[in-house]
């Protein structure tokens, strides 16, 4: 410190001593009374940094005081303070604390100091309030000082517990900690879709003069707009504290908890926070002052607030936020059934919506069939409005319903997984022949590992009481591949998506009695110690086959 800030300090300490001290010895007047406790709240003060951001936390109706001198020998010296609630409205005031020359010297003369204190009526020190302000929302006070004083400012919290940031800088000469904001802040939206909102805004000059240490932040949510990214973080945090002490979200992508999810993509950085008032999006996108918020929800109202953000010291200026509702979802196209004919639905698994298709019915029964080719699929139907069959559907699954002619059937299907899924499905009557195949109880392929050798496996399989066409294909495939070829086997697809070398031989086989309706089949030539998938598939009527559920064995490596 400077002598001349040391000295004041060192004065001002003892001028507090004293008059503590001397108010035990003899009765005070007014004016004493009244300069003992200015000097009593600048003693229980703290000191505020000059040219960095303090965080100051506050207890609900405890003022909280913080204090600065500017010097004497700086004629008119400038002095700006910003204050950002973080939370709640607070009211804080800014009091200055002046005493004349004559009373300091007297104050700092000798052995008699606390005397001049009790005696000295002619230059008191006074204490006035400046600047008073009430509020949530960012405020900026900028002031010169003609003389040496002593500022003391004072923050109350009356609603709640809460926490603020402070910047105060003496030094106008080095730039701006935080952002500049245009001479129009507004955002303004130029584009609405069902998920999509385009935003635009006029650029900070604060980016025009230092690209490279600048950006854009944008925060979406479902509540409300917040007039501080530190507002913002803060409720954030309390959301999340009511399901996890530990989950917050911040301005910077290495302090991510657990429930948040960053995307980085194309040089923007997006934060996603799933809080218990829904979810809150954070997206940093650089310089660009043009903006397509994506994968909103239809018919849904949302608030957007943009924040330019310094880059090294982390502080931020806010837009004046807007808002915008996601036009509603058009009606979904409901594709008609027709009797006998098979169709393939694929259904996204990202959206995970309904795909519906209608049928109205030419007889009193019907039968819906469906069978699932790939992923999980939930099946959903009801007649003339109400609900008559609800399944996830695994293989090939029947529905056998009756009703009346011309009742009207909604079938709706959707995927269960976020992976795609598709499904094949074909309503008909008792009039047509079934397209599919009589399936038999189990789908599964046996091996019987005391029948294998170094180049035969033998495998088994169930058949029906209905005479079918069974083809059986053969693949050699590495370890790596097990799961791979298990997982993501397209049940619907025929042979023709297979090589010719893989077909081993088709048969007609069928049994009256299902207990002796089993087939088994060797097959030679294979390589010793090698991996390989067999599949069977059965033929119906039409000639849609349907796959049996994979099987993978391993020749020996020794006989």
């Amino acid at each position: 410190l400077k002598m001349s800030r040391f000295w004041l300090y060192l004065l001002l300490h003892l001028l507090g001593v004293a008059c503590l001290c001397h108010s035990i010895k003899a009765p005070t007047t007014s004016s004493q009374q009244s300069f003992k406790t200015d000097l009593f709240n600048f003693y229980h003060s703290l000191l505020l940094a000059d040219g960095k951001e303090t965080t100051v936390h506050l207890l609900k109706d405890i003022p909280k005081r913080y204090y600065f001198v500017l010097e004497e020998g700086r004629a008119l010296a400038p002095f700006t303070i910003t204050v950002t609630p973080c939370d709640v409205p607070i009211e804080w005031s800014i009091l200055v604390h002046k005493a004349s020359a004559s009373f300091l010297g007297k104050a700092a003369g000798g052995d008699h100091d606390t005397q001049e204190v009790s005696k000295s009526q002619k230059a008191p020190s006074m204490v006035s309030t400046i600047f008073n302000f009430k509020g949530n929302s960012v405020e900026t006070y900028m002031g010169v000082s003609p003389h040496s004083a002593l500022y003391i400012l004072e923050f109350l919290s009356t609603e709640r517990d809460t926490h603020i940031a402070v910047y105060l800088t003496t030094d106008t000469t080095s730039g701006h900690l935080f952002p500049e904001l245009p001479s129009d802040p507004r955002l303004d939206v130029i584009g609405i879709g069902h998920t999509t909102v385009t935003l635009t805004w006029k650029h900070s000059p604060s980016v025009l003069q230092h690209r490279e240490n600048i950006q854009y932040c944008l925060l979406v949510n479902e509540k409300h707009n917040y007039k501080s990214l530190c507002a913002a973080e803060t409720a954030i945090r309390s959301s999340r504290m009511k399901l996890s002490p530990t989950l917050a979200l911040s301005l910077s992508p290495y302090l991510l908890e657990p429930q948040q999810v960053m995307i980085l993509s194309k040089s923007e950085l997006s934060i996603i926070s799933k809080a218990s008032s829904g979810e809150v999006r954070q997206t940093c996108m650089g310089t660009k002052n043009t903006y397509t918020v994506s994968n909103l929800s239809p018919s849904t109202q949302y608030y957007f607030d943009v924040f330019v953000v310094n880059l090294l010291t982390n502080a931020s200026a806010a837009y004046t936020g807007t808002f915008a509702r996601t036009l509603e979802e058009p009606e979904p196209k409901v594709m008609e059934l027709k009797d006998g004919k098979v169709i393939q639905v694929v259904l996204d698994g990202k959206n995970q919506k309904f795909y519906s298709l209608q049928y109205q019915a030419r007889h009193k029964k019907i039968q819906f069939a469906f069978q699932l080719c790939r992923g999980q699929v939930q099946v959903l139907i009801t007649k003339n409005g109400k609900t008559v069959a609800s399944e996830n559907i695994s293989g090939l699954k029947y529905f056998l319903l009756k009703g009346k002619f011309l009742d009207t059937y909604l079938v709706q299907l959707r995927s269960t997984e976020e992976s795609n899924s598709s499904v094949k499905v074909q309503v008909s009557t008792p009039f047509h022949k079934p397209s599919f195949p009589l399936l038999p109880d189990s789908l599964k392929i046996k091996s019987f590992s005391k029948l294998r050798t170094c180049n035969s496996v033998t495998i088994a399989w169930l058949g029906t009481q209905e005479e079918s066409k069974y083809c059986v294909y053969k693949k050699k495939i590495e370890e790596d591949q097990v799961w791979t070829e298990l997982q993501n086997a397209d049940r619907c697809s025929g042979p023709e998506s297979r090589h010719k070398t893989e077909k081993v031989l088709c048969k007609y086989f069928y049994d009256v009695n299902l207990q002796r309706a089993v087939t088994t089949e060797t097959i030679n030539g294979l390589d010793l110690g090698t991996l390989y998938l067999f599949d069977v598939y059965i033929f119906g009527p039409s000639g849609i086959p349907v796959r049996y559920h994979s099987k993978v064995v391993k020749t020996r490596k020794k006989c």
